[in-house]
């Protein structure tokens, strides 16, 4: 399933199957692919490093939120420019999303340019991955290859998420092979053992929302930052309908801004008492996580529209599981 979003002013998960691959075939492709070696400089060589080699450059993270992938967040939000987020699993560095446009992400630069993208890496429509006794293809569409193509750098992947209507990179995101396999973001072929994360409990997916919630709030800041626009505060009030809406359209399995029970948006505020000038609803289904539902509003014209409101002043999040609202307004304080 395709991940969704939808926005208002007044998204996934990708199917695998069995494949019939030919391992000499596979093993010869990635032979005959360009190669391009790990980095040597710059925040990927985390990536299979300690937690203690981590600290040591960086310090101890504002706060740590679990996710569904089997690896802890630790959240490095104390600067927007400098912001991160490095997922931890017993005990060493799996995955890291980059999004503040003073960090090291060689050999690529956030804000870097697509077409220079383009001249110093070649973007493969198919990824090989051998991993322990199991042989992995992932295929990637046309819509991948222009907003979040995956790069093989020696024995980690880079997946870069680029702003189509900047022409930029946005922020990135880099993996070693076992995330990349249990995430599963790309359409996927495989021979061997199907690598699954562990399905969190209620009581789990309770902190993997808040983190979530927690998470897109300070990157629709710094998004928001980016473009001179001013920063946005959290309001209880909203982020407690937004809350609300997600966990209707989970249990009622429907994705619409308008709840058959609750209503749309404006009927959502007032019964909940929240008075507003104006107001903006961003919703997603079914993406990877809290970053990825930000990248996939900012690359789309209508969400990118709430994301970059001017007039906004307040933002409440709200996350059930994979379904992920935001509500914005500009707040009355009549």
């Amino acid at each position: 399933m395709r991940p969704e979003n939808s926005s208002g002013i007044l998204n996934g998960d990708n199917s695998s199957q069995q494949p019939k691959l030919d391992q000499k075939n596979i093993l010869k492709k990635q032979e005959d692919d360009k190669n391009y070696k790990r980095p040597s400089i710059g925040i990927s060589t985390l990536i299979g490093k300690s937690t203690s080699v981590l600290v040591k450059e960086f310090g101890k993270p504002a706060r740590i939120d679990p996710s569904a992938y089997d690896y802890d967040w630790w959240i490095y939000n104390q600067n927007g420019h400098t912001y991160f987020q490095a997922g931890v699993e017993n005990g060493r560095v799996v995955t890291i999303f980059a999004i503040g446009n003073q960090l090291d992400i060689s050999p690529f630069k956030l804000g870097e340019k697509i077409e220079d993208i383009y001249k110093s890496i070649l973007l493969n429509t198919e990824v090989l991955v051998n991993y322990k006794k199991g042989y992995y293809r992932f295929e990637l569409s046309e819509e991948d290859l222009n907003i979040r193509p995956l790069v093989k750098l020696g024995d980690i992947f880079a997946q870069l998420s680029l702003d189509k209507f900047t022409g930029t990179l946005s922020s990135i995101r880099f993996m070693d092979k076992e995330t990349l396999i249990k995430q599963r973001q790309y359409e996927m072929v495989y021979r061997g053992e199907l690598i699954k994360p562990q399905d969190p409990d209620e009581a789990q997916w309770k902190s993997i929302e808040k983190g979530s919630e927690q998470q897109i709030f300070d990157l629709t800041n710094i998004i928001r930052e980016r473009f001179k626009l001013n920063e946005l505060e959290w309001d209880n009030d909203v982020a407690e309908v937004a809350y609300q809406h997600s966990e209707d359209m989970f249990k009622e399995q429907y994705f619409s801004h308008e709840s058959p029970k609750y209503g749309d948006l404006a009927k959502r505020l007032e019964s909940a008492h929240v008075f507003y000038q104006l107001a903006g609803e961003n919703i997603a289904a079914q993406y990877l996580d809290g970053p990825a539902a930000v990248e996939g509003w900012l690359n789309s014209e209508g969400h990118r529209k709430s994301l970059l409101e001017k007039n906004f002043t307040h933002l409440g999040v709200g996350v059930y599981q994979k379904y992920y609202t935001q509500n914005f307004i500009e707040k009355s304080w009549k």
